[in-house]
């Protein structure tokens, strides 16, 4: 009977070490890395018993166009307030995806956003371009008259 409780105890503990370090590699991990610009259109703070920080940026390429959601988590708070000092403005987004969190407590997405940058836009989506006034034609001449 000890023999028996001892290697369940084993194999528990065993279990426990390979979800941790499951856990471990697939946070400090990426599966790839980018960058995405837009507009953050929602950025909140969510959860029930792990707060994170999720948010929502239009990517919008053309005026007129309909714009793409991504979705994307953030889990520094300093990059979410950065964020937060942004909203507005035509932002970049540099992101990590990271595949196989075990749970959502760490993001619900998998898009940990890790810097933003603002983009100086001299013209933004959406503004009319500048008018200019077509050039005067040339005056008309008369038509010289035969006799």
């Amino acid at each position: 009977m000890r023999t028996l409780l001892r290697n369940f105890i084993i194999a528990l503990v065993v279990l426990i070490l390979l979800m941790g370090g499951w856990t471990w590699l697939t946070l400090h991990w990426s599966y790839s890395e980018g960058e995405r610009a837009g507009y953050v259109q929602k950025l909140s703070k969510k959860g029930w018993l792990c707060k994170t920080w999720e948010g929502e940026l239009a990517l919008v390429t053309m005026p007129g166009t309909v714009s793409e959601k991504f979705v994307f988590s953030v889990r520094d708070d300093a990059v979410a307030r950065r964020i937060n000092q942004s909203l507005g403005k035509r932002v970049s987004l540099n992101y990590e995806e990271h595949l196989g969190v075990p749970t959502n407590c760490f993001a619900e997405t998998p898009y940990f956003v890790t810097g933003v940058k603002v983009i100086e836009d001299p013209s933004p989506i959406g503004a009319p371009a500048a008018l200019t006034a077509p050039a005067p034609a040339p005056p008309r001449q008369p038509a010289p008259q035969s006799q």
